[in-house]
């Protein structure tokens, strides 16, 4: 990473059923972030903490799109605009923005102040969950299960501007590790363009194969590659502060090849975020330490 790294933290829980994922940015923290960016010898700067609203000051059915459910919309629309100016203003500073959830809500944010104007973006979106469910689908009305439908415009989030990001093409997006995934959203997803490894696709082709093939993809034709990694990706035995656990998930080792992986294409990768850490169900600070390392091996940390 020859650029600075600025860390912004966006302790956002709106868009999740359990509580806890608020309180993510600072165990990552103190799970040693700095220090494993400063071991590398990356220039780490944090721009601290978004605001975010308490969700026991606001009605959760509020405001939701028309003829769906989306929960606390208007507040992760509020939210998801300051990610978006934070992430883009980091960009324009020259230094990489380094995103820290809070739940996957905030992706919305993130990949739209990743989108540069005039240019394209690829993402590469490392979960378990497929994040395509819309107001329509939804069985849950929680946003952070919504959230790549919203980027990609889908169903009612197509006239959301706040979230639908026309930088973002579907044949540049790429899912790994499903292994968890509602009715409508498996609809939605055969029917689009993205390109989706689920967990029997890994296992199949192996971690390096899959992840290298998704990352080329995110990066044909585009200017940039946002990577977004939801810690419940691995297994939980591995991560298990995590709200949405699925078993079956990668390995500690599968992750930091992914990673390395990643560190590969530094020269086009404009943006990260880590996601969904709880610390209320870690195992002593666990699941943000690790974050911490699969941070260090997508920034280039290496055994060798």
């Amino acid at each position: 990473m020859d650029r600075t790294v600025r860390v912004l933290g966006v302790p956002m829980d709106l868009g999740a059923d359990r509580r806890g994922v608020d309180m993510g940015p600072s165990a990552i923290r103190y799970g040693g972030l700095a220090e494993q960016l400063d071991g590398l010898g990356v220039d780490c700067t944090d721009g601290g903490d978004l605001a975010v609203p308490r969700p026991e000051a606001r009605d959760p059915d509020a405001d939701h799109p028309r003829g769906g459910r989306a929960k606390f919309h208007r507040e992760t629309r509020e939210v998801c605009e300051d990610v978006r100016t934070a992430v883009s203003g980091t960009i324009d500073d020259g230094e990489f923005p380094l995103v820290l959830g809070g739940d996957h809500s905030i992706a919305i944010g993130t990949v739209a102040g990743a989108a540069e104007p005039d240019e394209s973006l690829g993402v590469v979106w490392f979960d378990a969950h497929g994040d395509f469910n819309t107001p329509q689908t939804t069985p849950s009305g929680n946003i952070h299960g919504m959230s790549l439908a919203a980027i990609l415009g889908k169903e009612s989030f197509a006239d959301e501007s706040w979230a639908h990001t026309p930088a973002v093409s579907e044949e540049n997006v790429v899912l790994v590790g499903l292994r968890n995934l509602d009715e409508g959203e498996r609809r939605l997803i055969r029917e689009s363009d993205v390109t989706a490894y689920s967990m029997s696709d890994v296992d199949a082709r192996s971690v390096p194969e899959v992840v290298e093939e998704a990352l080329g993809i995110a990066a044909d034709g585009t200017d940039a590659i946002h990577v977004s990694l939801d810690m419940d990706w691995l297994d939980p035995t591995e991560a298990p502060g995590v709200g949405t656990p699925v078993r079956g998930g990668v390995s500690y080792r599968e992750a930091h090849v992914a990673m390395e992986y990643v560190a590969e294409r530094h020269d086009k990768l404009r943006s990260m975020e880590l996601v969904e850490v709880n610390p209320i169900l870690d195992d002593h600070n666990q699941t943000a330490e690790l974050a911490c390392e699969l941070a260090a091996s997508a920034f280039g940390k290496r055994i060798l």
